[in-house]
């Protein structure tokens, strides 16, 4: 290890464990930095040539391990016998791409955005989503259904038929998404013999598989996990159950404590104590876990453990909420010497947070310009908020439908490959497109209108005009509207999973308000246990100050929550 890391007792018994591991880790606990010393002292054993794979499941995740594996120069160059990716990553390259796609001759191709691909069975119809479709059944999943306004007693039959033949085509040209993948992994491995030579194949490759933010998977990965644990390679399973809020796309934060059980003992390592947030920080972490999950304490251990900031809790009353959340939150931070810049207001939506600063936001639109118009925004507020390489994606596709040259925002990864674009050259010209399009302070709506039409009627398909394409909006100023330059960032909680900021404030709002307190008092069953662990995660972003702005007629029970774990409140009323 360097002489400048000095590990805990657990952190040391995580990077000394050559055995198989199941790691529970609490947010601030130094995970990342005990990963790369764990990378560092296997790969000083040069007399096993194998290489480790650190997996996880978002882009964000990935870039974070493999900057810090640089910074401490344990980055392998070259990287091979070594992975680092994303779980779909390493399913795809491991997987399928070697050996194609069971009962497909076609190479398989990877469409991430196959889930939008239309289904309309006849002009007129009214058009769904692939993925409220049952992939094996094609069956329609009516709750998907009715989320877009299709009619619960509505026939279903002719756009079931349209979903099987568009899946059948697709499995016969080789198009498959991430799901999709799951799927042919799976049936890979029910071929035993198959999964006997491939499981050999990557235990020959590694000597660990470390699998982070386990949290993040769904019930198949875990199968996988499951199947790479009994194939020989040694699995490193890093989580934090509580901070499991990805149930929309099928979460695992009851099967992975189950999952958990089946490690010995020996193998089962916890990583506690916070070596990001303040004491009262770390006391209110405590009490927004579910109540069988705070017999263990979050201590301080970090640069802030003697900062005796104490947590402020904003009572707003009206059925909003207000623009004075922010101004209070500026109030604070500056008290701190801490910059607007690096303390977000965090939301379950971004409208919700956009409101705190006062800024105003548009709902889900058809309407090309405004679409255009937020998307363009959108890439500009990402070079604050990290998501850049999707805003960028998010904004080519859309020039890409106003010009015409695809029908649907499913198209998009189709056209990509049909034009040999997946090595990213198109990027250069979005990017100078993206800057040309930026709405800054004192800027005319109606004047940025005329320079988009002018800088991309160029690129045109079809016959209508870039003025009936590009129509003027009454809504237009309102999605171009910037926040001003000192205010906070808005982001939703899940954009915000994974960082670390110096202030940070959670707003709550009346719709759920009351069953997440009661989820965390213990007197409500399961309905809301995913909602209150986002409240989790946003709260532990926060290093120096946590602000939490909740309904006036719920501040004294999150006031009385937050007390019962010893944190130090102060309470405002707005």
């Amino acid at each position: 290890m360097t002489d400048t890391y000095s590990p805990t007792d657990e952190q040391s018994a995580i990077v000394n464990h050559d055995g198989p591991a199941f790691v529970t880790a609490c947010p601030g606990a130094g995970k990342t930095r005990t990963m790369v010393e764990r990378a560092r002292h296997v790969l000083a054993d040069r007399t096993d040539r194998r290489g480790i794979a650190f997996l996880s499941f978002t882009n964000a995740a990935i870039d974070e391990l493999e900057m810090r594996l640089r910074a401490f120069g344990v980055l392998p160059s070259p990287l091979f016998p070594s992975f680092i990716g994303t779980f779909d990553r390493f399913l795809w390259q491991f997987f399928i791409a070697p050996f194609g796609i069971p009962g497909c001759d076609e190479t398989p191709r990877l469409i991430p955005d196959k889930p939008a691909w239309t289904v309309q069975p006849f002009p007129g119809a009214q058009a769904l989503p692939l993925s409220a479709f049952d992939r094996k059944t094609s069956a329609l999943d009516r709750r998907l259904a009715a989320d877009v306004g299709f009619p619960a007693n509505r026939d279903a039959t002719r756009h079931e038929t349209r979903a099987r033949n568009i899946l059948a085509a697709a499995r016969k040209r080789g198009q498959v998404d991430f799901e999709d993948v799951r799927e042919c992994v799976k049936e890979r491995l029910n071929d035993t013999g198959f999964a006997k030579r491939l499981g050999q194949a990557l235990a020959a490759r590694f000597r660990e598989i470390v699998v982070d933010e386990a949290q993040d998977c769904n019930p198949a990965d875990l199968e996988i996990v499951q199947w790479l644990r009994n194939s020989g390679p040694i699995v490193k399973v890093i989580c934090d159950p509580n901070q499991s809020i990805y149930q929309f796309r099928g979460g695992v934060a009851d099967e992975l404590t189950a999952f958990g059980d089946c490690f010995s003992p020996s193998d089962r390592l916890p990583m506690s104590g916070n070596f990001r947030s303040t004491p009262a920080i770390c006391s209110a972490i405590v009490a927004l876990r579910p109540p069988s999950l705070r017999d263990r304490p979050d201590e301080a251990l970090g640069r802030y453990k003697a900062d005796l900031t104490p947590v402020h809790i904003m009572s707003y009353g009206g059925s909003g909420v207000p623009s004075t959340i922010g101004a209070k939150f500026t109030e604070l931070a500056k008290s701190l010497g801490i910059l607007p810049a690096n303390a977000p207001i965090l939301a379950s939506t971004l409208a919700s947070a956009a409101k705190a600063i006062g800024r105003p936001t548009l709902g889900p639109t058809e309407h090309m310009t405004l679409v255009l118009a937020q998307a363009a925004t959108s890439y500009h507020f990402s070079f604050g908020i990290g998501n850049r390489r999707e805003a960028l994606v998010a904004l080519h596709r859309t020039i890409l439908l106003l010009q015409g040259h695809i029908d649907t925002a499913g198209d998009y990864h189709s056209y990509i490959a049909a034009k040999g674009l997946d090595d990213g050259r198109w990027r250069p010209e979005i990017i100078e497109i993206a800057a040309a399009l930026r709405f800054n302070a004192g800027m005319d709506a109606a004047k940025w209108l005329d320079g988009a039409r002018t800088l991309l009627a160029q690129g045109l398909s079809g016959t209508s005009t870039i003025g009936q394409r590009l129509r003027l909006s009454s809504d237009l100023a309102t999605a171009l509207a910037v926040p001003p330059a000192e205010s906070h960032p808005a982001r939703t909680i899940h954009s915000a999973k994974g960082l670390e900021f110096p202030a940070v404030c959670v707003v709550l709002t009346s719709q759920k308000t009351g069953d997440i307190l009661s989820h965390l008092e213990g007197t409500e069953g399961g309905t809301s246990a995913e909602d209150a662990r986002k409240i989790y995660v946003a709260a532990s972003r926060a290093q120096r100050l946590l602000v939490i702005a909740i309904p006036k007629s719920r501040a004294s029970r999150l006031q009385s929550l937050l007390a019962s774990s010893g944190c130090a409140l102060i309470v405002h009323e707005l």
